[in-house]
């Protein structure tokens, strides 16, 4: 399936060209006149240069939904967003009188891969982030047409916002969140930790890939070339949906959990739990799907909350067991501690969703959802109890009494044994997974590929580097240099517990 998607790629790139007035090839266009350069290769016998081989799907596993049309490693798709100049005033008046803003202005997208082109009328498009969300435009006051300043920022496309029907989609994926990649100037974090998700078959993490932005504000002489972005999966209903067998359903409870999100119920019984209401209220729990029974939602998030906590002992044991597959929990955490994933739910109560698969109070199982992946691998922060993401023990990666759920399960020979060897599992030579060598391997891959389109009109994060973010709190670890004392994926095998 993958091969012949490879294929078709390359031959319908040569035969099928579209746009306004000129050619554009789809696929693997041709470098630009100043093509940005990766990291020099170390010069050293012991770092081979590998394939990095694409993903593979899980024995018994096909993967012949149209999200692996949209998401594919192997493209990179181009988005071209146009704005009528009064929604755009409109987004930057509304961001400069509130900075958290969520409005969405109409727009109209194009999406471009492997030769085939989708353009959707009345899309939405709106800005993301929390403590990175920016004005796409530098200063205040209205649209500066030539004179513009722009600044890098996220945003989500949401195709289906205005007008929801399946015309509006791209082979039904509706929404994309498109990230750039910031204080991550290697390119590859958040992409490397979501793929590695799906390599290791946590089938509940989102699916992500590259692609290359354009925005154009009506009236402007030339749109505006924001470079290399990530592109990643949004979380809401569809993604539940899309997942309705191995989830069980897919009309329930979807939550999203942000700082300050323990499951400790003495501490979070009065947290601010509440849905989207227009009123702009940021949540710790916000439920994003069933909104209309939010009082029993809330209801079954609380008794959870005070069960997680309250039980102990073989009680604990076999209550998680009966709501929860402790096995797809650990493996995801499991990769989660092992990308050095430390601004998290164990660590710092903080991004990831849950899913509960039924209305009922207390028949349901719960479902952990991993989410931002930007700051792992190496840029690493004093939190919490870490103030190292590579070295720091997988078995305390956080404070228990603070946030219970994961070291109440470690607190178990037979649930550690499946956390320890999954974190084995990742780091195995032969599995090619975490492995220093597989992963450096698929970084270059990726590297090379994206490298000729990195330099962007906002002039920012023009160069691809090997380092991590500027201000993190270990500045010495390295992804692409082997050596045993700085190379982050090194590190991290070594930190392994005993079995």
């Amino acid at each position: 399936m993958r091969l012949f998607g490879y294929i078709f790629a390359i031959l319908s790139a040569t035969i099928l060209t579209v746009g306004c007035g000129e050619d554009r090839t789809l696929v693997f266009p041709e470098p630009p006149e100043k093509p940005v350069t990766p990291p020099d290769k170390p010069d050293d016998p012991d770092d081979p240069e590998l394939p990095g081989e694409p993903v593979e799907p899980l024995p018994g596993e096909e993967w012949g939904d149209e999200r692996d049309f949209v998401f594919d490693m192997e493209a990179l798709p181009e988005i071209r967003v146009t704005v009528p100049l009064d929604e755009w005033n409109a987004l930057l008046a509304e961001y400069d009188s509130n900075n958290k803003t969520d409005m969405y202005i109409r727009c109209r997208a194009e999406f471009t891969t492997k030769g085939e082109r989708y353009e959707i009328a009345d899309a939405g498009l709106r800005l993301k982030g929390n403590t990175s969300r920016r004005r796409p435009e530098q200063g205040g006051g209205s649209h500066r047409g030539e004179h513009t300043e722009w600044n890098h920022c996220h945003f989500m496309l949401n195709l289906h916002k205005f007008v929801k029907d399946e015309v509006h989609t791209v082979r039904g994926v509706r929404k994309l969140h498109l990230k750039w990649f910031k204080d991550d100037s290697s390119y590859c974090r958040e992409i490397y930790c979501y793929d590695l998700f799906r390599r290791y078959g946590v089938w509940t993490a989102a699916m992500s890939s590259y692609c290359r932005l354009w925005l154009r504000v009506e009236g402007d002489a030339a749109e505006t070339y924001y470079g290399v972005y990530a592109m990643l999966e949004a979380v809401d209903d569809r993604f539940v949906k899309m997942r309705k067998e191995r989830f069980g359903s897919h009309r329930h409870n979807l939550w999203k959990c942000r700082y300050g999100a323990s499951l400790n119920f003495d501490r979070d019984a009065d947290a601010r739990i509440g849905f989207d209401d227009g009123s702009g209220q940021d949540y710790t729990y916000e439920l994003k799907t069933n909104t209309e029974n939010f009082a029993a939602a809330k209801a079954q998030l609380l008794s959870f909350m005070r069960q997680l906590t309250s039980r102990s002992g073989r009680d604990f044991h076999d209550w998680i067991a009966q709501v929860c597959d402790v096995e797809l929990l650990l493996r995801t955490y499991a990769v989660n501690v092992a990308v050095g994933m430390w601004d998290d739910y164990w660590n710092n109560t903080n991004n990831f969703y849950i899913y509960f698969n039924s209305d009922d109070p207390d028949r349901y199982e719960f479902f952990f959802i991993p989410y931002d992946y930007d700051n792992t691998l190496g840029t690493s922060s004093s939190c919490g109890v870490q103030d190292d993401s590579a070295r720091h023990p997988p078995l305390e990666w956080g404070d228990t009494s603070v946030a219970p759920l994961i070291g109440k399960l470690l607190a178990f020979d037979d649930y550690r044994k499946i956390y320890v060897d999954a974190l084995y599992e990742l780091c195995d030579p032969a599995a090619g997974l975490l492995y220093y060598e597989s992963s450096i391997g698929r970084i270059r891959r990726w590297q090379a590929a994206i490298a000729p389109y990195v330099e962007n009109d906002t002039g920012q994060d023009m160069r691809i580097e090997d380092r991590p973010a500027a201000w993190g709190n270990r500045q010495e670890y390295r992804l692409l240099d082997p050596s045993p004392n700085t190379n982050f994926f090194r590190l991290k095998a070594a930190s392994l517990p005993a079995r």
